[in-house]
């Protein structure tokens, strides 16, 4: 088992799983606890570990790259090293996506808008990094990330610095070197324009399915890079526009002059094709020795062959490019001179070491032989046989190297060492590279998520990885209950025989619950908020009646009652006060007072309070109530009824000043006034006017007066007896 996996990195990160494997690091997928998230973890392989100076390259390029923020470049989050572990490392956003190179595996040939699409969005985090001094030095599909919204992100910028250190031409670099530019190939300085060349490669496997250079190992891959020549990639895709080979082709110019200076040019040029498909653009030069053939393979011995070039294949071109074409063509042919002398001297130079070593070979096999009882035998010719049909080869020691290749069915022979037509002694070791057939597919997780468990495990069972499985339950407000809520590994991650797979699975919608809180005498209002405070998306409803206690618009009681469970969606009722009831007060005035208080109890009012009162009205006669008649009062008032006595005996005849109790003070008041139930004064009085002085009243003994203001009355007794 992977030594990191289940450790925490500076008590802070714990490493989950590995998620892929570089020349210079591991990739894992990792939990930061302080943050709570999911991130990317690259930790160096031991291999660099002791060499001090890799290491301080290591962390100043990654924090250069850390100070890059866009949204098509992978985030770097934190640099360190982890003393307990003895691991430099670096923190990175984790893509829930594939690779551009997977992609492309999985779609073949791009179609142009596509691949338009994914080219700007490469460009721009290369503008970016190029407007912060930073190269990337390996642009290639395995290092862009293709999200599942289509959107890309490129990873690993700094990186190749440090790696082109070493030997770039290994076989960890085979991936690397499909996509490196001329310059890079010659281990020259390399600028902003290095980038662009690399990009240019991307765009015409996009294009094309196939890189423009290959070969049987990355110096002869690196070789054709230096010598140029590609394929036009319209001879590979004829439905390629114009307008983008042409930007593919300036990226790709194999003199650094001839290509796109900055990354914001080219980006200008593919939005003016993106809005016209049909442009074709006035270069002045072309951007590349275009060569109309597809390339031959290799041949055993290099040869120098000195063969007038195919003509380039005709490009659509404006009118003006046409008017400069015969100016520019002298132009076309000293280049075309100077890279066949290139081309020759480059030929020349593998001649001569191959001469020089085939000398050394001699020397050393002419002394060997001298001191050796052994023959010189020549090597058989093997590759492309069968190797159970050869494997018995008199005068070799027989070995087998068995390989995966795309190109070669299981147990045929794709390579040999030493080679075939060599001279050596009998005995010698004769390594037969075999083919084991196609590289087995990688797995990939599948995507699970609202799968019902049953069936995920079924699904997982299909892959025949031998997989073992862990349950985890969480709520989920979309997938329905018992079903899968998301994996991990995430769907694309490429599965390990005998690998773990956590499983979520949903628990269903979380039912939220809350006691129902004390809102009795709040207002509609507030008592509204406070329920719907609780987030229980609860259904309320109002209800409203008459409270004689409770004032209007408050809550008088609630259903259900405080303090019970409430869940979401539940229905709660509100009891909101109207008042107290009200009725109409009736005319008692001149009734006898059973009567009176039978009629007033009869309304719903409380039972009247009785006050006698002399008058010269008949005895047990009301002679005045408090309240005036057909006025709206609650039931709950008090009623008084001022009953006779009987008529006092001797008669009194005065000015009676009635006392407006402060009415009139701030404005002009209607005033009623009744003695005994009669009317003897009706009018307005006008403000400041604090009494009403009544001429001429006739009574005896104790006479009651009521007066009315508004709703109102009040009751003002007169002393009418002689002495009064």
């Amino acid at each position: 088992m992977d030594k990191y996996i289940g450790r925490l990195l500076d008590n802070r990160y714990e490493i989950l799983e590995v998620i892929g494997t570089g020349g210079m690091a591991v990739v894992y997928k990792a939990r930061c606890h302080r943050l709570n998230r999911l991130v990317a973890i690259k930790i160096l392989k031991d291999d660099f570990l002791e060499d001090e100076d890799f290491r301080r390259r290591f962390h100043a390029e990654s924090q250069a790259v850390a100070q890059l923020s866009h949204p098509n470049i992978v985030s770097v989050y934190d640099v360190s090293t982890s003393i307990s572990l003895e691991a430099d490392y670096i923190v990175m956003e984790l893509i829930d996506g594939i690779t551009l190179k997977q992609y492309l595996e999985k779609k073949g040939v791009l179609n142009w808008k596509e691949t338009l699409h994914f080219a700007i969005q490469i460009a721009k985090a290369l503008e970016h990094a190029h407007s912060r001094g930073i190269v990337h030095r390996d642009i290639k599909p395995h290092n862009v990330m293709v999200l599942k919204n289509g959107s890309v992100k490129v990873a690993d910028f700094g990186i190749a610095r440090m790696m082109s250190q070493g030997n770039t031409l290994t076989k960890e670099a085979l991936g690397s070197v499909h996509y490196i530019s001329p310059e890079q190939a010659k281990g020259g300085r390399l600028d902003n324009r290095s980038d662009i060349y690399s990009l240019g490669v991307v765009m015409y496997e996009m294009m094309s399915g196939r890189p423009p250079y290959d070969g049987e190992s990355p110096v002869a891959v690196a070789i054709a890079h230096i010598n140029g020549g590609a394929v036009m990639p319209s001879l590979l895709n004829p439905n390629i526009p114009g307008g983008l080979e042409q930007i593919i082709m300036k990226a790709m110019a194999h003199n650094i002059e001839d290509r796109y200076t900055t990354a914001t040019k080219m980006l200008a040029d593919m939005d003016e094709f993106r809005k016209d498909p049909a442009i074709l653009f006035d270069y002045n030069t072309p951007p590349l020795d275009i060569v109309t053939q597809l390339q031959k393979p290799p041949v055993e011995q290099p040869r120098v062959v000195e063969e007038p070039r195919p003509r380039p294949v005709p490009v659509r071109r404006t009118t003006a490019v046409k008017q400069q074409q015969r100016a520019s063509g002298q132009r076309r042919d000293r280049r075309a001179a100077d890279s066949r002398n290139r081309v020759a001297t480059i030929a020349i130079i593998v001649c001569s070491l191959v001469a020089i070593l085939a000398i050394l070979v001699g020397l050393v096999v002419g002394f060997g032989g001298g001191c050796s009882s052994g023959n010189l035998i020549k090597v058989p010719y093997l590759v492309g046989e069968k190797f159970d049909e050869v494997q018995e080869q008199p005068g070799f020691n027989v070995k087998k190297d068995e390989v995966y290749d795309d190109k070669n069915e299981a147990g045929i022979i794709i390579g040999q060492r030493p080679k075939g037509g060599d001279q050596v002694v009998s005995g010698s070791d004769l390594v037969l590279i075999v083919s084991l057939g196609p590289s087995p597919k990688a797995v990939t997780m599948p995507n699970l998520v609202q799968e019902v468990q049953d069936k995920a495990i079924g699904v997982l069972k299909g892959l025949d990885m031998n997989l073992t499985y862990r349950f985890k339950q969480e709520y989920s407000e979309t997938i329905p209950m018992g079903c899968v809520t998301r994996t991990e590994p995430a769907e694309g991650v490429e599965l390990a025989t005998g690998q773990e797979i956590t499983l979520w699975i949903s628990m269903g919608k979380e039912e939220k619950t809350s006691a129902m809180p004390n809102v009795i005498e709040a207002d509609e209002t507030l008592a509204k908020a406070v329920l719907e405070n609780l987030q229980l998306k609860l259904d309320i409803k109002i209800e409203r009646i008459n409270d004689g206690v409770i004032g209007a618009g408050l809550v008088i009681r609630t259903d259900p009652e405080k303090g019970a469970e409430l869940t979401e969606g539940q229905q709660v009722t509100l009891y909101i006060s109207k008042g107290p009831e009200t009725q109409k007060m009736p005319n008692v005035v001149g009734m006898s007072v059973d009567k009176a208080s039978n009629l007033i109890t009869g309304c719903g009012f409380k039972t009247p309070t009785i006050e006698f009162v002399e008058s010269d009205a008949e005895k047990d006669t009301v002679v005045s109530q408090s309240h005036e008649k057909n006025v709206e009062i609650p039931l709950t008032s008090e009623i008084i009824l001022e009953v006779s006595k009987g008529k006092s005996t001797q008669t009194v005849t005065k000015d009676v000043e009635i006392d407006l109790q402060g009415e009139t003070t701030n404005h002009a008041c209607h005033i009623k006034i009744e003695k005994n139930g009669e009317k003897v004064f009706d009018g307005e009085v006008p403000q400041g006017q604090a009494t009403v002085t009544l001429k001429n009243q006739t009574g005896s003994g104790e006479q009651i007066y009521t007066i009315y203001v508004g709703g109102e009355s009040w009751v003002q007794k007169v002393d009418f007896s002689a002495n009064g």
